[in-house]
């Protein structure tokens, strides 16, 4: 069982990996842990944020919209690389999803298929808004495939984890097709060869 790393730890983690990170007004103390707890935290979860734009993408994962309130994860990862924290603590990213995906993170085995909604996935997961609008078209730049890999790195070896503790919000809540534009696998191969 794995508790959270702290929010200086988490940014400390980020900066050590490479990435450019932007702190959001007071992201540290900004969560939705009224609503449950967070942790234990098991894996990474990566989205897309069917948005266009960084600061309108920003805004928007940081304060939510009407039926869901922010912050919608803890880092933002822009079209350029940057991550911009805004939020620590429970993020509503992740939703209900499978306990048998789940138990194979902890596990770190192959994903079985979420056929399942049925385990609360905001306490178990850090969470990554990715900028893109989803649509299978519009394109993920190289700097920002790198800097998922890299902060999903820089969680995964905090903990000890391996690639296989980070998955898509589409291998995780049935219905659900994010990140679309690359495969998971192929991030998971990229996570691997970074922490080797």
């Amino acid at each position: 069982m794995a508790p959270p790393m702290s929010a200086d730890n988490f940014l400390k983690r980020l900066r050590a990996e490479g990435l450019k990170v932007v702190e959001v007004g007071d992201w540290r103390h900004h969560n939705r842990n009224h609503k449950g707890p967070w942790g234990p935290v098991h894996g990474v979860m990566i989205h897309h944020t069917v948005t266009k734009g960084s600061k309108h993408t920003v805004d928007l994962c940081r304060n939510g919209y009407e039926g869901l309130p922010g912050p919608l994860c803890q880092g933002v990862i822009t079209k350029d690389g940057t991550v911009h924290l805004v939020g620590y603590g429970r993020a509503n990213h992740a939703g209900l999803g499978d306990d048998d995906v789940l138990r194979a993170v902890i596990a770190e085995k192959a994903l079985p298929p979420d056929n399942e909604a049925n385990t609360d996935g905001n306490r178990h997961f850090y969470g990554f808004e990715c900028e893109n609008l989803g649509d299978g078209k519009d394109p993920w730049p190289a700097a920002q495939l790198e800097a998922i890999e890299r902060a999903a790195a820089a969680v995964c070896r905090h903990h000890g984890w391996t690639e296989r503790s980070v998955i898509g919000h589409l291998e995780w809540q049935p219905g659900k097709v994010d990140p679309r534009g690359f495969t998971m696998a192929a991030m998971r191969q990229r996570i691997r060869d970074r922490l080797n």
